[in-house]
C-alpha cells in the first residue's frame, strides 16, 4: 500500500488518489480552491424532484459550437514511444489483488507472516481461481503474427501487452488478455467485446483490429494509442475547467454512439481515456455491455459508478453518471472519487455555479432525475463551456437555444419619471412576467404546425383559438403560458392538471415561476427559476429569469446578469440589469445593431446627472453626456430636447459651486450661466410650440421665462 507523499499527510493512495487529502499520486500539493467568480453567485441548488426534462429533439452541439474552443485548439500531446511504455517488472500490487468472483470480491494474493502474496492460487473465501501472472513474455509470437514486447498495464479483465504486427511491417498493436481464464463471466465479457468491438468505428473509440487465440487463450488486438491518459494529466494537477469540459464533449460523443447501438460503456474513469495529438479516445472497452444487462454484471470502479448498479441494470443514465464523476475528478482541486472503498460526495462548491449544477444533475440519486441521453447532457455541457469561455476570453459566445426562443423585449430599459436622482425605476414583476423568453414548441407535437400559425392581438384572442384546437401537450402548455402571464386565477388549476399530465416536464415549474411573478410573488418565482436552472444549467433563459425574479424580490442579482451578458450580448435585459445594480458602463457594450442601443446611450447620458450627490461631477462629464445625446441620430427630437434640458438644468446647479474651463461649450452653448440659460430657454420654447395640450404649453412657457437670463428689457 502506497503512502501519500504530501507533507504531514498520513493517508494512503487508493485508485491513484489519497484517501485522506485527495491529492493525486506523485502530484504537487493542491492549489487552494479558488472561490467562485464574484460575477457569478453560488445560489443554493434547489433539490425539488423531477422525473425528466421534455423529450423534444436537442442538438448534439457539434454544429452550433462555431468558434467555441474544442480539443483541437489545445496543444497536441506527443505520441509516446511504445518501447518506453513497457513495464520493466510486470506485477499487480498486492493492494489491488481481489477475487474476480463478483459475488465475493475479497482480498486475495496478500502477504502473510512475512511471506509474499501468491500471484496464482484460489480465493480462500469462495475457492475461485485467481492468476495475476502475465501469460505472455517478451518475444512470444501470438497467432504467428504478433510479436510480444512486454506488458503495458493490468486492466480489469487482465494483462495488456504491447506487440508488433509482423504482417504489417512491425506496426504497433495492443493485445488484451483475460484476468482469469477459468472465470466464465470474464470469458463471456471478452467474447461479447470481441463480437461487437470489431465493428465499432468512431473517432473517439479505440479501434479493435482483430481477435486471436494462442495456447488456448483469447486475445483482442487493438490499435496502439501512445498518448497520455487523463489520469496521467490529472496527476500533474487539476485541469482547467475549460479543458475538462472539452474532454467531456468528446466522451459524450463516444457515449452517444455506443448508446445509439444499444450499448453502455459502464467503467469510465480518467485512466480509460487517452489523449494523443489532438484526439481523445476511449480505451479498455472490456466493460461494454448491452443496455439492460442483468444487475450485478457490470464492471465498475468505486467512486465513479452509479449507486443503483448494485440492484439495477446498467443504463444510459448510469453511464452519464460516470461522465460527471470523471469531470469532477479532472477539474475540482483536492477531490478524490473514493476513500476507503466508499464514494466521496461532490463538494458543495465545484468551482463554478453552472458546472456544479451540471454535475449534480448528472449524478442525481434517482436515475430519472439525471440527463436522459448523451446529447441532452452535451447540450447543457456546451452551454456551460460557452459561459466559461466567455468569462475567460472576455468575448461573448452566443448561440441559439433549442429550448427557448430569443428575448422578446428587453426589461427595465425605461428611465425613471418619478425621481430625477434615480436613472431607472423599480422593476414591475407583472411586466417582467410577460417579457420572459418563451419555451419553444416541441416540433414532434401534433399541433406544432397549427401553433406556429396562431395570430392574435391579445391573449384573449389566442385563448379562444386554442380552445378550438385539438388538446395536445403543446396546446395545453401554451394555454397555461397565456394564463400565467395574465396572473389568471385559473392558471393554478391548469398548472396542477398539467403537472399530472406531464410529470417531470421542466416547463411546468417554469410557468409556475411566470405565474408567481404575475402575482407579485417574486420570492416564489425565484425558487421556481432556480429549480429550472438546475435542470438546464447550460441555458441562458433560466439565469436571466432568476436574476429578474431576485431583483424584483430585492435580492442581489448582478452575478446572474453578469453571467448572461458576458455569454450573449443579444440578451440586452442582462445589460440593463447590471446597469440598475450600478454597473452603468456596461451599457456602452450594447451593440450598435441592437434596437436598444439608443435606450442604453440615453441612460448613460442621464446617469451623469441623476446621482444623489453632484459634488463629484466634473465639466467633462457634462460635456460628454451632451455629446452622447447629440450623436444619437435615431433619438426622437422631442425626447432629445427634454433630456438636454434636464442636463442643462443640472449644469446650472453645478455652476453655483464649480467653475468650468474657459471657452468650453455644452450642448452647443457657452458653458456659462447666461449661455446655458439662453440655450435652455430656447429648448423650452421649442417644446412649447409642439405641446399636445394648452396646459403643457403654458407650463413650458413658464419654465422658459423662469430660466431666461435676467436683462433690463
Amino acid at each position: 500500500m502506497t503512502r501519500c507523499a504530501q507533507p504531514d499527510c498520513t493517508g494512503t493512495i487508493e485508485e491513484g488518489y489519497c484517501d485522506l487529502c485527495g491529492t493525486a499520486e506523485s502530484s504537487p500539493p493542491p492549489a487552494p480552491v479558488s472561490a467562485p467568480s464574484a460575477a457569478i453567485p453560488s445560489t443554493p441548488v434547489v433539490t425539488q424532484p423531477v422525473s425528466r426534462a421534455m423529450s423534444s429533439p436537442v442538438s448534439s452541439g457539434r454544429s452550433r459550437a462555431g468558434v467555441l474552443a474544442t480539443i483541437a485548439d489545445l496543444p497536441a500531446v506527443p505520441a509516446r514511444d511504445p518501447a518506453t511504455a513497457v513495464m520493466a517488472d510486470p506485477e499487480v500490487p498486492e493492494e489491488k489483488r481481489f477475487c474476480a468472483n463478483p459475488a465475493c470480491g475479497e482480498k486475495v494474493g496478500r502477504s502473510r507472516q512475512g511471506r509474499p502474496g501468491l500471484t496464482d492460487g484460489f480465493c480462500p473465501h469462495c475457492r475461485t481461481a485467481f492468476s495475476f501472472t502475465p501469460k505472455l513474455g517478451k518475444g512470444d509470437l501470438v497467432a504467428g503474427q504478433y510479436r510480444v514486447l512486454g506488458c503495458l498495464a493490468h486492466g480489469g479483465l487482465g494483462w495488456i501487452y504491447l506487440a508488433a504486427d509482423e504482417n504489417l511491417d512491425g506496426m504497433w498493436v495492443v493485445l488484451k488478455g483475460l484476468l482469469n481464464t477459468n472465470d466464465a463471466e470474464a470469458l463471456a465479457a471478452a467474447e461479447a467485446e470481441r463480437k461487437f468491438l470489431t465493428t465499432v468505428d468512431h473517432p473517439n473509440i479505440v479501434k479493435i483490429l482483430n481477435f486471436q487465440r494462442s495456447a488456448g487463450l483469447g486475445y483482442i488486438v487493438m490499435e496502439y494509442i501512445g498518448g497520455q491518459s487523463l489520469h496521467e494529466l490529472r496527476r500533474q494537477g487539476p485541469l482547467p475547467l475549460r479543458e475538462a469540459l472539452m474532454y467531456g464533449r468528446e466522451i459524450l460523443h463516444a457515449f452517444g454512439y455506443l448508446h445509439e447501438h444499444g450499448l453502455v460503456y459502464c467503467d469510465l474513469k480518467p485512466a480509460n481515456v487517452i489523449r494523443v495529438g489532438k484526439r481523445l479516445k476511449l480505451i479498455d472497452l472490456g466493460a461494454v455491455q448491452p443496455i439492460g444487462s442483468p444487475p450485478g454484471t457490470s464492471w465498475a470502479t468505486v467512486g465513479y459508478h452509479a449507486p443503483e448498479l448494485e440492484t439495477q441494470s446498467s443504463s444510459v443514465t448510469s453511464d452519464l453518471y460516470t461522465v460527471a464523476r470523471t469531470l469532477a475528478v479532472l477539474a475540482i482541486p483536492g477531490f478524490s472519487p473514493a476513500a476507503k472503498g466508499t464514494a466521496n460526495p461532490l463538494p458543495q462548491d465545484c468551482g463554478h455555479p453552472s458546472f456544479t449544477r451540471l454535475l449534480r444533475k448528472a449524478t442525481a440519486a434517482d436515475p430519472a432525475d439525471r440527463f436522459q441521453s448523451a446529447w441532452e447532457m452535451e447540450e447543457q455541457l456546451v452551454g456551460v463551456l460557452r459561459e466559461v469561455c466567455a468569462l475567460e476570453d472576455k468575448v461573448p459566445y452566443p448561440a441559439p437555444s433549442t429550448l427557448f426562443g430569443p428575448e422578446r423585449t428587453a426589461v427595465g430599459t425605461a428611465l425613471s419619471e418619478d425621481d430625477d436622482r434615480v436613472v431607472f425605476g423599480a422593476l414591475d414583476p407583472v411586466t417582467v412576467a410577460g417579457k420572459l423568453p418563451v419555451p419553444l414548441v416541441d416540433p414532434a407535437d401534433p399541433a406544432a404546425g397549427a401553433l406556429a400559425g396562431l395570430v392574435g392581438r391579445d391573449s384573449g384572442e389566442l385563448l379562444e383559438q386554442l380552445a378550438a384546437m385539438q388538446p395536445t401537450p403543446e396546446t395545453k402548455l401554451m394555454r397555461v403560458r397565456l394564463l400565467a402571464e395574465q396572473g389568471a386565477a385559473e392558471a393554478t388549476i391548469a398548472l396542477n392538471e398539467l403537472s399530472r399530465a406531464l410529470p417531470g416536464d421542466w416547463r411546468v415549474p417554469w410557468y409556475r415561476g411566470v405565474l408567481a411573478l404575475a402575482s407579485r410573488q417574486a420570492d416564489k418565482a425565484a425558487s421556481m427559476f432556480d429549480w429550472c436552472l438546475s435542470e438546464l444549467p447550460g441555458e441562458q433563459a433560466p439565469k436571466l429569469a432568476l436574476a429578474l425574479a431576485l431583483e424584483c424580490a430585492g435580492k442581489p442579482a448582478a452575478g446572474w446578469y453578469e453571467s448572461v451578458w458576458r455569454t450573449d450580448h443579444s440578451c440586452v435585459s442582462a445589460a440593463f440589469g447590471l446597469a440598475r445594480s450600478g454597473r452603468m458602463e456596461v451599457l456602452d457594450e450594447v451593440p450598435p445593431t441592437s434596437s436598444y442601443r439608443v435606450a442604453a446611450q440615453v441612460a448613460l447620458s442621464a446617469s451623469v446627472v441623476r446621482r444623489p450627490d453632484l459634488s463629484g461631477l466634473a465639466a467633462p462629464d457634462l460635456v460628454g453626456a451632451a455629446e452622447r445625446l447629440a450623436d444619437l441620430v435615431d433619438l426622437d427630437p422631442r425626447r432629445r430636447d427634454l433630456l438636454t434640458a434636464e442636463l442643462l438644468g443640472h449644469a446650472l446647479a453645478w455652476l453655483e459651486t464649480s467653475q468650468p474651463p474657459p471657452d468650453l461649450q455644452l450642448a452647443g452653448a457657452p458653458f456659462t450661466e447666461p449661455g446655458l440659460r439662453r440655450r435652455l430657454e430656447s429648448i423650452y420654447r421649442r417644446l412649447a410650440v409642439a405641446a399636445d395640450t394648452r396646459h403643457e404649453r403654458h407650463a413650458l412657457i413658464d419654465q422658459a421665462n423662469a430660466v431666461r437670463p435676467r436683462t433690463w428689457l
